[in-house]
């Protein structure tokens, strides 16, 4: 059984949408925590939204470790309207992400990353799909933007197993799923 793993930058206040400037921790620190996440997986998970948003970017940059990653990485994107062009090793999948999801666990494999897609993330958190939370948390309240905790979903007990910290005062978080 596959592991489904949610990499999210958040703020203290639980702000998941773009880092844009509430997150200023680029240390080397955050690249190998990063790292350390992405060497375990070999499918990532996107909503529509942050394909769009990153399909204009990843292709051409060369920020490692996740360009070469996400690049080279097969992408499952969940979308009612496929794209006319698609980035390379992308799968368009119109069908329910839960069922997909829940069945892409059931294979042999590494980790499978859920990055941003925040919606995405959600409904599969609130389906009990996911394994491991790898959470890098800033010190700083963004007050204003979508978070990744929403107010329908249900409780989880999870467990946590890992923290670090950056000397510029930023926290990686390793939480699973009890049981």
């Amino acid at each position: 059984m596959r592991t489904v793993v949610l990499y999210e930058l958040l703020s203290l206040d639980g702000v998941a949408e773009e880092p844009g400037d509430w997150f200023t921790d680029d240390g080397p620190e955050v690249f190998e925590n990063l790292r350390t996440v992405i060497e375990r997986q070999e499918t990532v998970l996107l909503g529509r939204g942050t394909y769009d948003y990153w399909v204009d970017y990843w292709p051409r940059s060369d920020l490692e470790p996740f360009a070469g990653f996400i690049n080279g990485t097969d992408k499952h994107v969940f979308t009612a309207h496929p794209p006319a062009e698609a980035w390379p090793n992308t799968t368009f999948v119109t069908t329910s992400a839960v069922d997909h999801v829940a069945e892409m666990k059931q294979g042999a494999g590494r980790d499978i990353g859920i990055h941003g897609s925040i919606s995405l993330a959600g409904s599969l958190l609130r389906a009990g799909l996911v394994d491991e939370l790898r959470l890098v948390v800033a010190p700083t309240l963004a007050g204003r933007g979508r978070r990744l905790f929403d107010d329908d979903a249900p409780m989880h007990r999870l467990v946590l197993d890992e923290v670090e910290r950056t000397p510029a005062g930023s926290l990686f978080l390793t939480y699973r799923r009890r049981g």
